[in-house]
């Protein structure tokens, strides 16, 4: 039996419980805190009517309307004696899958209420009481299993928590109860998820986050072993991973539990499939439990797709094509500029030179050209005048 200090308690207002979890599939024999409450130590363990025994939980096999006598030692290792009160509820599991049963404040539902146990025990300082108990199972009670478990409590004041506030502490001992009869091994998944998430180096591939709940719909005890396969399209990416019980080591009939891991690897190139698939495991106690079950262990399967959408290299492309267009622009106009440069300096020297041949054009017009002879002011006389012949009138008298 594995012992744990009952330090590790809920505090809460007077009324309410505190809990220690069990170790090891069952709640274990444990100590309580030596600094609280008020040095009160001490331990439950499976019992024979002389004295402590080595069974670490009780298991027992009973048809309906069969009973079972036991017991417990209880052991207090406190310096003053102690009135303990003895409960009995039903098996559950914390979330963190740890075996633990209803607190005080909650009515049994199955097998917690099978039991008959004096309601309280009186143990002096440094000494060990054995209480026996009886379980009678109901003629109505169904095939399968029927976890329990058996504590001792005690509650005191805290000054550390203030006034009007109280501890209880509790420590028990598991109790795995299993009526034969047609028995069902089954789990069932629910909101099974998908989650793509990019690696932000876009040379890098992403992970697939896969969340799901397992819950035992059977009615009996069971571990769930567990598969992922992640693939892309085109099988791209495919990926396998095997959990194993990891997470869901035991469900008891009708609960359920939540997990959730990573699949690397996964590069964002569109719709991802994620199939999941949870098969039965039987869930060994060394006890009278362990009997092979005739009954199939069937798998059961779910698929979801989700998009893997390459945001991040879609933002890489984005960025590398605005530089591209920025340096194409920005050349763009650079050549735009010097040709505008260029035509402005052309235009500049046809300028220049039209200037040059309108000055060459003006100085031309305004300077003598050689001509004939020129006429004198008393008449002209040209070649054909100068060839008359003697007859020829003349101007003069």
């Amino acid at each position: 039996m594995v012992s744990r200090r009952a330090g590790r308690l809920r505090r809460s207002v007077l009324g309410l419980s505190a809990l220690l979890l069990a170790l090891a599939g069952g709640l274990g024999a444990a100590h309580a805190d030596e600094k609280d409450p008020g040095e009160i130590r001490f331990s439950v363990t499976t019992a024979t009517p002389e004295g402590p025994d080595e069974r670490r939980i009780f298991d027992f096999v009973a048809e309906p309307g069969e009973q079972i006598q036991d017991q417990v030692a209880v052991s207090n290792h406190g310096a003053g004696p102690v009135t303990f009160t003895m409960v009995t509820n039903d098996g559950i599991f914390t979330p963190m899958g740890k075996f633990d049963i209803r607190t005080s404040d909650q009515e049994p539902q199955d097998s917690g209420g099978w039991f008959e146990v004096q309601p309280t025990v009186d143990v002096p300082a440094g000494e060990t009481v054995i209480v026996p108990f009886t379980i009678t199972v109901p003629e109505n009670a169904t095939p399968g299993d029927h976890p329990a478990g058996i504590v001792a409590t005690v509650t005191s004041a805290s000054t550390a928590a203030g006034p009007g506030v109280g501890v209880e502490s509790r420590v028990g001992v598991r109790v795995n109860l299993r009526v034969p009869g047609e028995v069902t091994p089954s789990l069932a998944l629910t909101d099974v998820k998908a989650t793509y998430e990019p690696s932000w180096n876009p040379f890098a591939p992403g992970s697939v986050r896969v969340a799901y709940g397992v819950t035992n719909d059977g009615n009996l005890r069971v571990g769930a072993e567990q598969q992922a396969h992640v693939s892309g399209p085109f099988g791209i990416g495919d990926t396998t991973v095997d959990r194993g019980t990891e997470g869901v080591e035991e469900l008891i009939p009708g609960t359920s539990r939540s997990t959730a891991f990573a699949v690397a690897g996964i590069w964002p190139v569109g719709p991802v499939t994620t199939e999941v698939t949870v098969t039965p495991v039987p869930v060994s106690t060394g006890g009278a439990v362990d009997v092979p079950v005739e009954a199939p262990f069937e798998p059961v399967t779910v698929t979801v797709t989700t998009w893997a959408i390459p945001w991040v290299q879609i933002l890489l492309l984005a960025a590398v094509a605005v530089l591209v267009i920025g340096l194409r622009d920005n050349r763009k106009r650079k050549k735009q500029r010097l040709e505008a440069l260029l035509a402005k300096a052309r235009a500049e020297g046809r300028a220049a030179a039209g200037t040059g041949d309108v000055d060459q054009e003006q100085g031309g017009a305004t300077a003598p050209a050689p001509t004939a002879p020129a006429t004198s002011s008393a008449g002209s006389t040209d070649r054909g005048d100068t060839a008359a012949g003697p007859d020829a009138p003349s101007s003069g008298a």
